[in-house]
């Protein structure tokens, strides 16, 4: 019989989550170098160096690979031979962890977890609850793993009840090009295949747990279905050319892993559920020996890539650029940004937008008129910085508030990640206006081109108050320009034109 005092889960929970929090995957970041060694596409190759730079940052300075440090996943495999001590429910435990691992003064990391969801969606302000699943199995031993899933990827989860007949590759194939790049490719697709739809969802989001093995598999040959069905989706989903962060390019997926489960005669449960640029997870045991602690990685792991904006960035200042300069931006041209911009996301783009439809002026200092706003939920900063990682959020969420704030509010600039939708180009090009597109799981790289941050309203909204940043240099690449062109339909497109005609070759 193993004994196991509840604190030695609750630091093991709270050590996962903070070296998670800056510690890639070690085969992550050897498959992302990978990637950014046989990438062709500037574009992409620019993205995945900046994603391999910021990893390297956070490893060193132990602070988040990217500003949404996720809601927090456990799968723990209890032994039926171990006892607990104390009374607390295992759950409470673990979110206990959580709470202590969050709220590390050396290492803050940002709370995104809202209550009452569908009502007054009220920041928890430690992260927690975690979504736990548990399971008793034989053994004298607690295995857990811990992941942080960010919110990009998450909402991009997909499921269908296929039909048994149906191919499961066809609708994957037919599915990952809707989900855009929300996401942060490359990452990796975790597909559940049978059971239940509730079990198809768990199995996609536990494969996306198991290692990078792709190149191992393809050396070694496919032995079962799910692996030849890995190895295809692998390579076709490749060759969508949708690329490093949806600019067009070789590499779009690292891998794909596949779990199933025996169904229903009548059913085939079908789930998809994408891991990001920021993929991070940990696995620990649990013997009664005491807190089960991480290993930190050696550096020498990550390359040693440098990365610059190129000598044709164009660099811009803030404060003084007009609507008749961005009408002059080119798509797909890097631009440095200089001077204040003001920040905002979903909650404080509501609150405008209410304000405005009731005839009410905004609040004192925020002022939008021939100014950028940067769509981002910063982290706390710790001890001498002035905002923690602060990378972009998906600026989709964004789309059916950027009609009333480029016409009624004098905004002429946008800063997020990923693409924007129909709407959003529409009134993009309508206005004159310009969307730029951060580096997605970059976070900290960006934070480092932000001299100083202030909350200017809606400070009660936590990491979703509206901030002044004032920024030099911060990197950004021209997403859509005033005509209303964007990168991220004419970069897959292209690419994926420019992989088939080598197929064909």
């Amino acid at each position: 019989m193993t004994v196991i005092q509840p604190e030695h889960l609750v630091a093991s929970v709270a050590d996962a989550l903070q070296f998670i929090s800056y510690y890639h995957p070690v085969d992550f970041i050897q498959a992302v170098h990978a990637a950014w060694q046989r990438e062709e596409s500037p574009a992409a190759k620019d993205a995945l160096a900046q994603i391999l730079v910021n990893s390297r940052m956070c490893a060193q300075g132990h602070r988040p690979i990217c500003q949404d440090t996720g809601i927090v996943t456990v799968f723990m495999k209890i032994g039926q031979n171990v006892q607990w001590r104390g009374e607390r429910a295992l759950a409470d435990l673990v979110n206990e962890g959580v709470r202590r691992a969050y709220l590390h003064p050396d290492n803050v990391l940002r709370a995104s977890i809202l209550s009452d969801p569908a009502g007054a969606r009220t920041n928890t302000r430690d992260n927690t609850p975690a979504v736990i699943h548990m399971e008793v199995v034989p053994g004298d031993v607690v295995d857990v793993r811990v992941a942080a899933k960010g919110g990009g990827s998450e909402n991009k989860a997909k499921f269908v009840m296929l039909n048994p007949s149906d191919s499961v590759a066809d609708w994957v194939l037919k599915t990952v090009p809707t989900m855009g790049a929300g996401w942060c490719p490359p990452g990796m697709l975790g597909i559940g295949i049978g059971g239940t739809a509730e079990k198809a969802m768990v199995l996609a989001k536990e494969s996306l747990m198991d290692p990078i093995d792709i190149q191992h598999l393809q050396a070694r040959g496919a032995r079962t279905r799910v692996e030849e069905l890995r190895l295809e989706l692998y390579g076709k989903v490749n060759d969508l050319g949708i690329g490093a962060q949806g600019l067009g390019g070789l590499t779009t997926v690292l891998d794909v892993k596949i779990r199933d489960y025996p169904t229903h005669a009548a059913s085939l449960p079908v789930a998809m559920i994408p891991n990001c640029a920021a993929t991070r997870h940990a696995h620990f045991v649990l013997d009664g020996a005491g807190p089960a602690l991480q290993t930190p990685p050696s550096l020498d792991d990550w390359p040693q890539i440098a990365w610059d904006a190129g000598p044709n960035a164009r660099r811009v200042n803030l404060d003084t650029v007009t609507r008749e300069e961005i009408a002059s931006w080119q798509p797909g041209e890097t631009v440095l940004l200089c001077g204040r911009l003001l920040t905002g996301r979903d909650a404080a783009h509501k609150r405008i937008a209410d304000l405005l439809a009731r005839g009410e002026s905004l609040p004192a200092g925020v002022d939008f008129n021939n100014r950028f706003i940067y769509y981002v939920g910063p982290v706390d900063p710790v001890r001498a910085a002035v905002v923690g990682p602060a990378g972009p959020t998906t600026a989709t969420r964004m789309d059916k508030f950027t009609e009333t704030m480029l016409a009624r509010t004098g905004l002429i600039g946008m800063i997020g990640k990923a693409e924007r939708g129909p709407v959003a180009i529409e009134a993009i090009r309508k206005h004159g206006a310009v969307y730029l597109m951060a580096v997605g799981g970059a976070a900290y790289l960006v934070s480092k081109a932000i001299t100083s941050a202030r909350v200017v309203a809606f400070a009660e909204l936590g990491m979703e108050a509206i901030h002044e940043f004032e920024v030099k240099d911060m990197p950004v690449t021209v997403a859509v320009d005033a005509r209303g062109a964007a990168v991220h339909q004419s970069g897959p497109a292209e690419w994926q034109r420019i992989i088939l005609e080598r197929k064909r070759a």
